[in-house]
């Protein structure tokens, strides 16, 4: 891609995308991705559009189609893919180690991380404010709090313990 084309389609893709992806649900960020994507695309075939701008619009256009097309396809699982029913014994028994290295590592914590997290884990499901409380700390300070103290609790972690599968 030739620097003068992507310097002046930067801005205008960025306000576009701001503009369409509310509508769809989806990130800015990522509908620019998608549009950059289909423009290195058809440099590829193609060579640069004769329009640029009108090519970005279109494009931005096209892909806010694409999005809510599959946006309107994708259903929810009825149940959770990894469904813990009818698991075997031995499944059973690695889910309670894992459960059992999870709660001694929230108890090895530092300050006052292990009390907000089993506050988090609490099965009163308790909420920030009623967590706020609780410490005695602000409710707005508890995100960035809990991002810490998650960040503790990995590093003391076991490997097979902080990292499940993924999912999806």
């Amino acid at each position: 891609m030739t620097p003068d084309l992507l310097t002046t389609l930067r801005p205008l893709l960025a306000a576009e995308a701001s503009a369409e992806a509310h509508a769809t649900g989806t990130e800015p960020g990522d509908l620019e991705q998608a549009v950059w994507l289909r423009l290195l695309e058809h440099l590829a075939t193609d060579g640069p559009p004769p329009d640029p701008q009108g090519w970005l619009r279109g494009a931005v256009r096209a892909e806010v189609r694409r999005a809510r097309r599959t946006n309107r396809r994708e259903q929810p699982y009825a149940s959770e893919p990894a469904d813990d029913l009818d698991r075997g014994p031995e499944q059973l028994a690695l889910t309670a180690a894992r459960h059992r290295a999870l709660r001694e590592a929230v108890h090895r914590l530092p300050g006052r991380c292990s009390r907000l997290l089993q506050a988090l884990l609490s099965p009163r499901d308790l909420t920030y404010r009623e967590i706020a409380g609780e410490l005695g700390i602000s409710q707005g300070s508890l995100g960035p709090e809990r991002s810490r103290c998650l960040g503790c609790l990995r590093r003391l972690l076991p490997p097979e313990v902080a990292a499940r599968e993924v999912r999806g």
